[in-house]
């Protein structure tokens, strides 16, 4: 009797070992999709904190100024009143900001964006699927994306306001 509980826990434990074994080895290695300069960016929709929804694709013909944040993150907040002014500065010209906020609450963000009075389009990630769309790692995490879809730049970090505005003028169609 003895022999058998044995056995049995045995195999149950190799079959255990053997997910596991499995599950990371399947992790560690797949392919990342790995947004590189120079190629196409993934296209996606999201909806909007106002409940619209906003498609990349829809874009083309404007520069698109692509950033990945958090409420949390205190580079993220820092960063966000120098993307608003360079926004004011640029959407007449072509250059859109499209700030992807990273699977909070509605509540949380849009407490964020009243008290940082910000007008562009924040875009509500709920699952983090363009996140991983992306292979977004830390935040802030921007892509500068030209007029014809390509991107031009992945920029990982704060800038400063005359970063943005640099940036900007890149992308500017």
């Amino acid at each position: 009797m003895k022999r058998k509980r044995l056995i049995i826990r045995s195999v149950i434990l190799l079959l255990l070992f053997g997910a596991v074994g499995y599950t990371l080895y399947a992790n560690f290695t797949k392919d990342k999709n790995v947004i590189a300069e120079g190629t196409a960016a993934p296209d996606f929709s999201l909806e909007t904190l106002d409940g619209e929804r906003m498609k990349l694709s829809d874009l083309r013909g404007k520069g698109v100024f692509l950033n990945f944040w958090g409420t949390w993150c205190k580079p993220c907040e820092k960063e966000m009143p120098y993307m608003e002014n360079q926004y004011n500065k640029f959407k007449d010209k072509g250059v859109e900001i499209l700030a992807v906020n990273i699977d909070e609450s509605d509540f949380s963000v849009s407490t964020f964006v009243k008290r940082h009075n910000l007008t562009f389009p924040i875009l509500m990630d709920r699952g983090s699927i363009v996140t991983e769309l992306y292979n977004i790692g830390p935040i802030p995490t921007t892509i500068l994306i030209d007029k014809n879809g390509k991107v031009v730049k992945v920029l990982t970090g704060t800038m400063t306001e005359d970063d943005i505005n640099n940036y900007m003028k890149m992308i500017a169609p």
